[in-house]
């Protein structure tokens, strides 16, 4: 079925200010930092990718990590697993750890940089349902990144501005347009507005029929969420 030229998609990462939006429409990327999630759903776009975990194991890990791993060159440590739905949530560090222990075969703890994600990995669980799944989809841009590249390891670390400019080249190789941004904002990542437009590449992708999923078969959590990542 044929996609029409102007049906929008929007990438979402999240930022210290809350979420940045890399909006697709036409020939123009429109970038919107929103405060809630729930305001990127008012939004009008027939997909909606965002780079955070949905659905949420009973028992640490899902099969979506290891699997996209193994396809991602280079940048592994991006890729984490996913600690259980009880540990997540904990409102403090040691506590959440001491639960997921008691919910991961084997025994595991979560470092503290998992952690600082929980406050949205809570927000978005609030929101989804299985049926929003159909038009909010989980990706990964650093995964995107790779498959840009051929799944070749790319050179820089997108901490650096060769990173930024290695990835940049990128998406413009891919056809999207340069996003129209302050890249010195505090609330808001030069990082994140790449991540974004990425996760807005393979929104088109998925609106196209054209993605890659991890897992290939599905794995849904204890309340019918797809635990999928897709590029």
């Amino acid at each position: 079925m044929a996609v029409a030229p102007l049906s929008s998609v929007i990438g979402v990462d999240g930022c210290p200010g809350g979420w940045i939006a890399a909006i697709w429409r036409g020939d123009k990327i429109e970038m919107r930092l929103c405060s809630a999630f729930a305001d990127i759903l008012a939004e009008d776009a027939a997909i909606i990718a965002v780079d955070m975990p949905i659905g949420l194991p009973r028992l640490h890990g899902r099969a979506a990590e290891p699997e996209a791993r193994r396809k991602l060159k280079g940048r592994h440590s991006s890729i984490f697993a996913i600690p259980s739905r009880a540990a997540i949530a904990e409102m403090d560090y040691r506590k959440g750890c001491a639960i997921n222990l008691e919910h991961s075969d084997p025994p595991r703890k979560f470092p503290k940089q998992t952690f600082n994600l929980f406050p949205k990995l809570r927000e978005m669980d609030a929101l989804m349902t299985p049926e929003l799944q159909v038009r909010v989809r989980e990706v990964h841009p650093e995964l995107a990144f790779c498959a840009m590249n051929g799944f070749e390891a790319l050179k820089h670390s997108k901490k650096t501005a060769e990173g930024a400019e290695e990835r940049l080249r990128l998406l413009k190789r891919h056809g999207l347009p340069k996003p129209s941004f302050d890249f010195k904002r505090k609330d808001v990542g030069g990082d994140d507005v790449i991540d974004a437009c990425a996760c807005a590449w393979s929104a088109r992708r998925i609106l196209e029929g054209r993605q890659t999923c991890f897992p290939e078969t599905d794995e849904r959590d204890e309340r019918g969420l797809l635990m999928r990542i897709e590029i």
